[in-house]
């Protein structure tokens, strides 16, 4: 089952069981979903599903951040439960270790040996990685491998 597959069954059944949160987080994300199919002008794609999840990841946790920094406890936790339901779309980041590995094999197969290198090794460690790292997380990987000395 496709990521718009499973939220369009999860929005659904959180109708049916009227969790106004999942079912209100889940309206947002489809909509997004929404708008980015009609810019591309065909169906998503997981890949594609998992962009704009990560997008709305990003957007949650700024918005999070500044509901904190305003003392919003009100506003706080809904923010969390939120944040904490779209993250449960996206595959699940990797391990330090597990990182440093596949960076580690894909710039190896890319033959990169210094930073004059780093355009090509960074666009395979960022395939190899498939969205489970962060790109800082990836690019400090890749810095660190293919630093002289």
């Amino acid at each position: 089952m496709s990521i718009v597959e499973q939220i369009d069954a999860d929005l659904t059944s959180a109708m049916k069981e009227r969790n106004e949160l999942k079912l209100s987080t889940l309206r947002l994300v489809r909509s997004a979903m929404k708008n980015k199919q009609i810019d591309v002008g065909r169906p998503l794609t997981d890949e594609e599903a998992q962009a704009v999840l990560k997008t709305m990841k990003k957007q949650f946790a700024d918005a999070l951040q500044d509901f904190e920094n305003a003392r919003r406890e009100d506003l706080i936790e809904r923010q969390k439960a939120e944040l904490a339901l779209i993250e449960g779309y996206l595959p699940s980041s990797c391990s330090p270790d597990e990182l440093e590995r596949l960076v580690k094999e894909a710039v190896e197969a890319t033959g990169a040996t210094g930073p004059a290198d780093f355009g090509k090794a960074m666009g395979a460690a960022v395939k190899a990685v498939a969205g489970r790292a962060e790109g800082a997380e990836v690019r400090a990987v890749v810095q660190k491998l293919l630093a002289p000395g």
